[in-house]
């Protein structure tokens, strides 16, 4: 992942949280397969503005860590939490040595897309495996195999991608407006198998694929027709294994 497509963009990553998407299906989806977070040590790997970081340190997190390449977003993920307070600790550049084998669980959101080559999605799986104890978890939700091909399928949601073949490296092109403000950069697309390899290569048991869930008190409601379509073609994947 390269700094210069988010040192720029932490606000409005940090608005997008507010997006009904997000709150209804993905912070949701997210919270329910980490579990009970009680007693646990968590990395939020990839935290850019520190959203999952705040998540977790409110849901019971004993300790938890936000560690991201982007100077700018760690930067005003540290500024949040000398407002809010939580107890939350950032970190940038290259990885902290000190923190390798601290954590029980590694939370990637939408991380994996940014590893341009297979030895990069391999480097990167090595390095949330290493900041794991023996037995640990990962979370990880990269970009669904089965994404769909229409740029406007998922527009009801309230963002685009394109992706412009089924191979793994190819570009996704990923855009997002929250109000007058937006957002776009370029990811890439893993298939399913290369997705298992690396992931086994760097470390981890076998991957699990895990669903998507719809909060309750989502707007619309868990079972309005709007939420069937995401359902059918989710745009991101979740994935949980464990350290081997």
């Amino acid at each position: 992942m390269t700094t210069s497509q988010f040192d720029r963009l932490a606000q409005v990553y940090e608005d997008s949280a507010a997006m009904p998407f997000r709150q209804g299906l993905e912070f949701p989806t997210v919270l329910h397969h980490l579990g009970d977070l009680a007693d646990s040590a968590v990395l939020d790997f990839g935290c850019g503005s520190g959203v999952y970081s705040r998540l977790l340190a409110r849901g019971g997190a004993r300790r938890v860590v936000g560690y991201d390449v982007s100077e700018g977003m760690i930067e005003h993920a540290r500024r949040r939490e000398e407002a809010d307070g939580l107890g939350v600790e950032y970190a940038t550049g290259e990885f902290p040595k000190d923190l390798e084998g601290a954590f029980d669980l590694v939370l990637g959101v939408y991380v994996l897309p940014h590893a341009t080559s297979y030895e990069g999605l391999v480097a990167m799986g090595r390095t949330m495996a290493a900041a794991l104890r023996p037995g640990g978890r990962l979370l990880t939700l990269p970009i669904h195999p089965d994404v769909h091909p229409d740029p406007e399928y998922y527009a009801a949601y309230g963002f685009g991608l394109s992706v412009s073949e089924r191979a793994d490296t190819a570009p996704v092109d990923f855009g997002f407006s929250v109000g007058e403000q937006s957002a776009r950069f370029t990811a890439r697309y893993w298939t399913a198998a290369t997705l298992d390899e690396a992931l086994r290569e760097a470390g981890f048991a076998a991957p699990e694929w895990r669903r998507h869930v719809v909060a309750d008190t989502a707007e619309p409601g868990p079972t309005d027709g709007f939420w069937a379509p995401y359902l059918d073609r989710p745009h991101a994947a979740i994935l949980e294994a464990r350290k081997v």
